[in-house]
Formats: structure tokens, sequence, C-alpha cells
């Protein structure tokens, strides 16, 4: 079956995603972090895409971006990517590849999920119970979002701005959002349409991507019984 289309649009959010091939570990000395990070700041300035989250995990890393052309994120990647396995290849003495196939991306409707995608991001190190708070984890923008650390890789979505009329007030609503935890369908919600490549958003959004894209940003229904109460609701719920 032919693959459909990554969805690519300007000036709308993307939540992206690349792992490790087999999961294996992509960063193991600081170095290997440090030089990811500068390497995705020379790029998303040589492509015009604005970063506003990340994480760097062991074997993965997270990133929230807001491209300013179609491709400026695939682009990005592509160079990231290609530079990184250089120097890590070089710098452990091996050979082959790295990541995992085609990096994982999805659309991210600001209003209704660009904070929450923002805090799922931040939030990995302790989901993977290796810190308590995100604020103990060193590979993350929370530093920068919630504690006011300058990072210059970061460009503060306009979003982000309306949480406070100074610096600090953004900082302070943004570290708020932390003490309330990400419902388990949210999680799963973002997990999904990340990992499969679909829309996150509701219903008006994922339509509006549609008509600027001509592709489904949803999954086709799977059929069923058509007398089952599943089946009934599965639409009477659209």
């Amino acid at each position: 079956m032919a693959r459909l289309p990554r969805l690519n649009l300007p000036n709308i959010p993307q939540h992206v995603v690349q792992r490790g091939n087999n999961r294996q570990v992509t960063f193991i000395e600081n170095t290997d972090y440090a030089v990811y990070l500068d390497k995705l700041k020379q790029y998303a300035q040589e492509y015009d895409v604005h970063v506003h989250a990340y994480v760097l995990m062991t074997n993965h890393v997270h990133l929230l971006l807001t491209p300013t052309t179609a491709n400026g994120v695939s682009k990005l990647m592509q160079s990231l990517g290609r530079y990184y396995v250089r120097y890590f290849n070089h710098a452990y003495q091996r050979t082959g590849t790295l990541w995992e196939g085609r990096y994982k991306s999805t659309l991210v409707d600001t209003e209704r999920y660009f904070l929450l995608v923002s805090r799922y991001i931040e939030l990995n190190p302790v989901r993977a119970n290796m810190v308590s708070h995100p604020a103990e984890y060193i590979w993350t923008s929370y530093h920068h979002n919630a504690l006011g650390k300058q990072i210059e890789l970061i460009t503060e979505h306009a979003l982000f701005k309306t949480l406070g009329l100074s610096e600090q007030a953004r900082h302070a609503c943004y570290r708020a959002l932390f003490k309330r935890e990400i419902p388990a369908k949210t999680l799963a919600d973002i997990q999904s349409a990340t990992n499969k490549m679909w829309v996150l958003g509701s219903e008006h959004f994922k339509q509006h991507v549609e008509a600027l894209t001509g592709r489904r940003a949803t999954p086709v229904p799977r059929g069923g019984d058509r007398k089952s109460e599943a089946y009934k609701k599965q639409f009477s719920d659209q």
C-alpha cells in the first residue's frame, strides 16, 4: 500500500518525533546532545522554522516546530538527521543507520492542543521515570518556557505570549499548567496522531487541513456491524 504524503502546511505547528533504529541509543555523552541542539538551531534558521519546545531523550527526540514554508520541517529534519548520523558514526566508530526510518509528525491545532503538546514533550523524562520534575532534566525547553532561562534556539509562539503581559507572568502561568496532569485520553490522542501521522485537533481544524492539502486528516472508519450500538455511537458522536 502506498503511503500517504506527509501533512505539511506553513504556519501550522507540528509535533515531530524521531526515534533511534530499534530504539537504540542516539545520545551517549553530553557533547552529543549539545551537537544536536546546535545543528537544530542552525538548520531551523536556514529553513526558517520556529522551534517552540523540545526534549532530547536517550534514544529519541520530540520537537514542536512551526515552519514558514510547506517543506521547511522536512528540509530541517533531513539535514539535521544526515549531519547527526555522520557525527555519531564518526564519534563512536560505527557505520550504518541510526534513525528509525521516517520521522513521525502531526499537525497541531493551536488553540486546542499547542500548550498540551508542549507540556507533553517536556514531561517525557517524568513519564519515563528518569526524573520527578521536568526542571531536573537538562535537555529540554522547559528551562526556557517555564523558568525563564534564555535558550536562543527557542522562538516563543504567539499563543505562549498570551499567557501574561510580562516574561515573568508568562513563565509563571506556564509553570502552573504543569500542576494539572494531562488526561490519559489526551496523552493517547497525542501519541496516536503523531505515530500514525494524522491531524491533532478539532473536527473543524481537520476539515480545514483536508481542504488545504487534498488528503485525509483522519483514518477512514473501519466497517462493522451497522446494527451494533458501538457502530451507531461512532457516527452519532461526530
